[in-house]
């Protein structure tokens, strides 16, 4: 039986679902993804779930409390913006925006669209410099633009798992469905070992393209790893371990370094 759905899965990754999101840019990111959840459903539940997350901080007081925080991320996002359509020309047009919520998490995240969300924890806990912040900006938008959350959403929806097995019997309407489908494929799950490193990858490219000195986004897993008392092993996580994330980040800076260099004469 699982030969069986092995081969099913396989046939429709391959008349329907095979593609990449993104241009491959200097670092050459070019996988070929599985997206059998369409981009329109990912967008219109993205649009509904960031509006009740701001809905909820406003109610909580914790949306953009601090002015000049919020200006600072919102600066370092538009610079950043501006050189997405080096991976994807759509995304240029996007409706990006960009807020701040007062929470000790440690936590940034961008949800399908360009809805970016960073917690005070992130920017206060690490003592990110804006280099930095643009390292962990980038590499969240980059998991947006590369559209990971329609990716995962599109593996468990041809497994018929997650949300997919149980929402036909949930009661909730469709749109209140695609709302929690986006905020749980964008915030909830973790992304795997590979779609973190594609974001790292990105990121780091984005951020070298707006004037940011890449080794920051190095400086910002060093930061984590020093943070982090414990972490399981590599092989029993979905991420990438600290010391193999900043060995991969000094390899790539290194490669886009001339993009950032070549920023300063611009």
């Amino acid at each position: 039986m699982n030969k069986i759905l092995t081969a099913i899965f396989a046939t429709l990754f391959l008349i329907t679902g095979c593609a990449t999101t993104t241009n491959p840019g200097v670092v050459g990111v070019s996988r070929s993804q599985m997206l059998l959840v369409s981009a329109k459903e990912m967008d219109q539940g993205a649009a509904l779930a960031y509006t009740n997350t701001l809905k909820k901080a406003k109610v909580s007081r914790t949306l953009n409390t601090d002015p000049i925080q919020t200006k600072r991320v919102t600066n370092i996002s538009k610079r950043l913006i501006k050189e997405v359509g080096v991976f994807r020309t759509d995304a240029v047009n996007w409706d990006w925006q960009v807020n701040v919520i007062k929470e000790d998490t440690v936590n940034a995240w961008c949800m399908p669209g360009g809805r970016i969300a960073v917690y005070t924890g992130i920017i206060e806990k690490l003592k990110l410099s804006d280099a930095e912040l643009a390292a962990v900006i980038g590499h969240e938008m980059s998991h947006a633009l590369r559209e990971h959350s329609r990716e995962k959403a599109s593996r468990d929806y041809a497994k018929n798992i997650g949300i997919f097995a149980v929402g036909a019997v949930t009661g909730s309407s469709e749109i209140a469905n695609l709302a929690n489908m986006a905020a749980t494929y964008a915030i909830s799950l973790p992304f795997s070992r590979e779609q973190e490193t594609e974001a790292d990858n990105m990121g780091a490219e984005l951020m070298a393209r707006a004037g940011y000195n890449p080794n920051a986004a190095v400086n910002v897993w060093k930061k984590m790893k020093s943070l982090s008392q414990k972490q399981p092993l590599e092989f029993l996580s979905t991420h990438p371990s600290h010391d193999n994330r900043i060995a991969n980040l000094t390899k790539i800076a290194q490669k886009v370094m001339p993009l950032y260099e070549n920023s300063k004469k611009i």
